[in-house]
């Protein structure tokens, strides 16, 4: 298991594993989806994310892209998209330079970024930011970025002076990173978790409008055999009602560990604050975002 993203709709969840597609609404169980001939299907081992479109119109490109398709990165071969349809058909959006290698992606939710497709990916420069419009054309945002890879998000509005802007983590540096649109990048918080290879912070979502304690996060742990932390090929949920105990607001971000999924909150004014509030299973190998189901369930 590798990421999960949503909602994509009547609350499933896209959750990608061993190579291939599943839906998933919790807590029932996975079903595979994009099988067949023009299905879905990429190598086991690289780590292919995932986020889910919505249908906000792409600034200066005359279109929008169409709700409830899944973007998945992929990092085998020649790196690129892949976009999967509502009707499982999966195709290759856009294609990337062979220099780099696909990190991160999520979706411009607020329109500081004109609403486009944000992918971060690393080259022998450091890590290049790309906004990539609904026709598949990149353009660079940020070139020569620190390290930064796993669940990446775009801020909400509310989240202070960052709000719209991208969200990602080092976990080699253990420092969460705020990407503007012009391109600048700041050190939005120092995680204060064990750092590295493997270990340091990985993980990231925000907590929705509408979060409360009828709410929950979930996050995949992927099994990763040979590894300290091997994980269980399972997804890890946090209940709303602890998080909010814990002082979770809707709009704040969480964070974790790829070792131990080891979890802060962080919450963004005029500055920002960061408070350790969970662990995971010792064994866990945390993989991608943070995703959340709202007040509803």
């Amino acid at each position: 298991m590798v990421d999960i993203a949503g909602p994509r709709g009547h609350g499933w969840f896209a959750v990608a594993a061993a190579g291939r597609l599943f839906l998933w609404a919790p807590p029932g169980a996975l079903r595979p989806f994009a099988r067949g001939p023009d299905g879905y299907r990429t190598a086991a081992g690289p780590e292919p994310y995932l986020t889910v479109a919505a249908d906000d119109r792409v600034a200066g490109a005359g279109c929008s892209f169409r709700a409830g398709t899944i973007f998945a990165l992929e990092p085998h071969g020649q790196p690129g998209v892949i976009a999967i349809g509502t009707d499982g058909r999966a195709r290759r959006f856009t294609s990337l330079p062979g220099t780099l290698t696909p990190t991160g992606i999520a979706f411009d939710t607020t329109g500081r970024f004109g609403h486009d497709l944000l992918v971060t990916a690393r080259g022998p420069a450091g890590t290049t930011v790309l906004g990539i419009d609904c026709t598949g054309r990149a353009r660079t945002v940020a070139a020569h970025a620190p390290a930064m890879e796993g669940g990446i998000v775009v801020a909400p509005a509310s989240f202070g002076r960052y709000g719209g802007d991208l969200v990602a983590a080092g976990e080699g540096s253990g420092r969460i990173f705020a990407v503007a649109p012009d391109g600048v990048v700041v050190t939005l918080a120092a995680s204060g978790l064990p750092r590295g290879g493997d270990i340091g912070v990985e993980s990231t979502g925000f907590a929705p409008p509408g979060f409360g304690a009828g709410s929950t996060a979930y996050l995949a742990d992927r099994y990763s055999p040979g590894n300290k932390h091997p994980g269980t090929n399972s997804i890890l949920r946090l209940p709303g009602a602890e998080l909010v105990r814990a002082g979770v607001r809707a709009g704040d971000l969480l964070a974790a560990t790829e070792a131990s999924a080891r979890t802060i909150v962080v919450h963004c004014g005029r500055t920002c604050g960061v408070r350790y509030i969970a662990i995971g299973p010792e064994i866990t190998h945390a993989e991608g975002h943070i995703a959340f189901t709202g007040s509803g369930r």
